[in-house]
């Protein structure tokens, strides 16, 4: 299955959360998806070589309503950080974003520092109030890999919420209770928002045995959960499947 079927946007906000392969998917999604719109809500790197171009506007409604056809996708960013990031907008800046684009608008609505693996901090994620799908990622890689800050973002969090202790080995089910939890994978998810996790770097079939159980297990934790969890994606970016 595609990429662009396992995470529909629709003309939807679609918020990217978690660690392992955010930008990535953002940008596979933005390739595969008509008039898409790529932004944030926090720091993101220098992406212009992932969009046909990107844009620097305070007003990101006025310039998507004024953007010519041939010029999505389209990165809209309120301005530079440094010479290697992009400052993100307020959420309600994306809200209204979303209400006036005729298209997907793609957000990435946490930092990971390049970690494969994380659970949120105080003040994170960022996601907009109209958001209307949530996927929270995690990198299979992660998974017989110690719980430290050299492979998790914020381990100790991580640690606190599977009640597992920093320094153990990451088994799928440490992953997946991670995923989710409602201070994890699943935390600031609107109420009206579909939550659809995606596994990514599957890229064996040993690493496909292992996103499978991860997948089997967060569907089975969220069971009992207030959201809606229609599937979980396993992404190799070339191809995605669902459980």
């Amino acid at each position: 299955m595609g990429l662009r079927r396992a995470i529909d946007p629709g003309d939807g906000l679609v918020c990217v959360v978690g660690a392992g392969g955010k930008t990535t998917t953002m940008y596979a999604l933005a390739a595969r998806t008509s008039r898409a719109v790529v932004t944030s809500t926090v720091h993101i790197p220098i992406f212009d070589r992932a969009v046909t171009e990107v844009a620097v506007a305070a007003d990101p409604v006025e310039r998507v309503s004024a953007a010519d056809p041939s010029s999505f996708p389209l990165g809209l960013v309120p301005e530079r950080a440094g010479s290697d990031r992009y400052r993100g907008y307020e959420t309600a800046t994306v809200d209204a974003l979303a209400a006036a684009h005729d298209g997907p608008v793609l957000v990435k609505a946490d930092g990971a520092r390049m970690r494969e693996f994380k659970a949120p901090g105080e003040g994170e994620p960022r996601i907009p109030a109209s958001t209307d799908v949530v996927v929270p990622v995690v990198s299979v890689h992660v998974v017989g890999k110690p719980l430290t800050g050299h492979w998790v973002h914020r381990p100790e969090r991580v640690a606190a919420l599977a009640d597992a202790e920093l320094g153990e080995e990451i088994t799928p089910e440490l992953v997946a209770s991670v995923l989710a939890h409602e201070r994890g994978g699943l935390k600031g998810v609107p109420p009206e928002a579909s939550v659809v996790p995606l596994i990514t770097k599957v890229d064996g079939p040993e690493h496909e045995r292992t996103a499978r159980e991860i997948a089997d297990l967060v569907r089975e934790r969220a069971a009992d959960a207030t959201v809606d969890l229609p599937r979980v994606g396993l992404a190799r970016y070339d191809v995605v499947e669902t459980r």
